[in-house]
C-alpha cells in the first residue's frame, strides 16, 4: 500500500480503511492494535537517538518487524508471513546472550537509571500495551500467533537490555522495597 494522499477526510466520521479496502471503526480492536504498534515504534525511535550505532542497527530491524506486523494486521484474512520464526529466534538469542551477563534478580527493580535506560523502560511498557492490544484482537479475530509471541519476547528483550546498559554504566539497580508496604 502506498500513501498518495494524507488527508482523505474518511476518518472524520470515526472510520478508517484497511489495506484490503474495507472500512472499520477507529475504535476497533484492530485499529487499536495498529495504534499501539505505532506508539511502540515511535518510542523505539526515541530510544535510538541516544543509542550506540550498534544498538541503533538492532532497533531499526525491530522497527521494521513492527511495521511488518502492522502490515499483516492491515490485511485481515491474508497470511503474508512477513514476520518469520527466525526473527523470534533472534530476539530469544539476544535475550539469552544479554541475560547470561546479568546478576540474577531477587526483587522487582524500579525502572530508572540513565536517560537511555529509562527510555528503554518506557519502550518496554509501550510494548506491553501493544501486546495487550494484540491479545485483545486475537481473542476476537484470528491473527498469526507469532505476532503475540514476538511482542512478548520484545518486552523481555527491552527489559534485559535496560538492565545490561544500567550495569555497564555502573549504575546500581534500585529494588522495590516491598517491606515498607503495610
Amino acid at each position: 500500500m502506498r500513501i498518495t494522499k494524507v488527508t482523505t477526510k474518511i476518518g472524520d466520521k470515526g472510520q478508517t480503511n484497511l489495506g484490503d479496502g474495507s472500512f472499520v471503526s477507529k475504535s476497533s480492536y484492530r485499529v487499536c492494535a495498529f495504534g499501539s504498534l505505532d506508539n511502540l515504534n515511535s518510542f523505539l525511535g526515541w530510544v535510538s537517538v541516544v543509542s550506540s550505532s550498534r544498538l541503533q542497527d538492532k532497533l531499526k530491524k525491530i522497527q521494521q518487524d513492527l511495521f511488518n506486523i502492522g502490515g499483516e494486521l492491515s490485511l485481515p484474512n491474508k497470511d503474508l508471513n512477513l514476520i518469520k520464526m527466525n526473527r523470534l529466534e533472534w530476539l530469544e538469542s539476544e535475550i539469552n546472550h544479554i541475560n547470561k551477563k546479568l546478576p540474577p534478580l531477587k526483587e522487582f527493580i524500579l525502572p530508572n537509571g540513565s536517560e537511555l535506560c529509562t527510555r528503554i523502560h518506557i519502550a518496554r511498557t509501550e510494548c506491553r500495551n501493544a501486546e495487550r492490544d494484540l491479545v485483545r484482537l486475537s481473542e476476537n479475530e484470528e491473527i498469526p500467533s507469532l505476532h503475540n509471541k514476538y511482542l512478548n519476547r520484545l518486552s523481555d528483550y527491552l527489559f534485559v537490555l535496560a538492565r545490561s546498559i544500567q550495569l555497564k554504566s555502573n549504575e546500581k539497580e534500585i529494588h522495590w522495597n516491598h517491606k515498607k508496604i503495610k
